[in-house]
């Protein structure tokens, strides 16, 4: 069974994070919120307060085999300052690991300089930060190991990709059909 960690940060949209721990938990998949701070406390970008799976546990986080990044503000820029998301990701990078991001985390990664000749995608108008990559405007592009969505219209369709590439794609379908997205 697949193992994906959802790192959550103060000022995340909530939607983009749980619309995706919600499908991939459906599709059976091991999926844990981990928190970036010491607290399993977590409020959202909406005031939405709630409690991640995990505080941040750096040797647990090394475990997974996908890591997502949810967007929202100020979510993306406490994900990117933190010294702990930033280690696991280019772990994930090095390990050849998935890593997702979805509306502005994708940033996180181009401002890391992983996405170098790669395609992705992001929140419109935050293109900017996807330094070096090919920006696309499909709702999820997919490129390698390397998986972004733009937003929280479309979180659902990132969800199913994700469920396509750790599961399957009929799987996906399945679980598309049953929520009747």
């Amino acid at each position: 069974m697949s193992r994906v960690f959802v790192m959550l940060a103060d000022g995340f949209e909530e939607c983009e994070g749980l619309i995706v721990v919600d499908l991939l938990r459906r599709a059976g998949v091991d999926c844990i919120t981990m928190s970036i701070k010491d607290s399993k406390e977590i409020t959202s970008s909406h005031k939405v307060t709630l409690f991640a799976d995990e505080a941040l546990d750096e040797e647990l986080l090394k475990t997974g085999d996908m890591i997502v990044l949810p967007g929202g503000m100020p979510g993306t820029l406490n994900l990117e300052a933190s010294d702990a998301v930033q280690a696991a990701v280019r772990d994930y990078v090095a390990k050849d690991k998935y890593i997702a991001a979805i509306c502005a985390a994708p940033t996180v990664f181009g401002h890391m300089g992983l996405l170098q000749g790669k395609k992705a995608c992001c929140y419109g108008g935050m293109e900017e930060g996807l330094v070096g990559a090919e920006v696309t405007y499909d709702k999820v592009t997919i490129d390698g190991k390397i998986i972004t969505s733009r937003g929280l219209g479309t979180a659902l369709d990132f969800g199913y990709a994700l469920i396509g590439i750790l599961n399957s794609e009929a799987q996906a379908m399945e679980i598309k059909a049953k929520i009747m997205a």
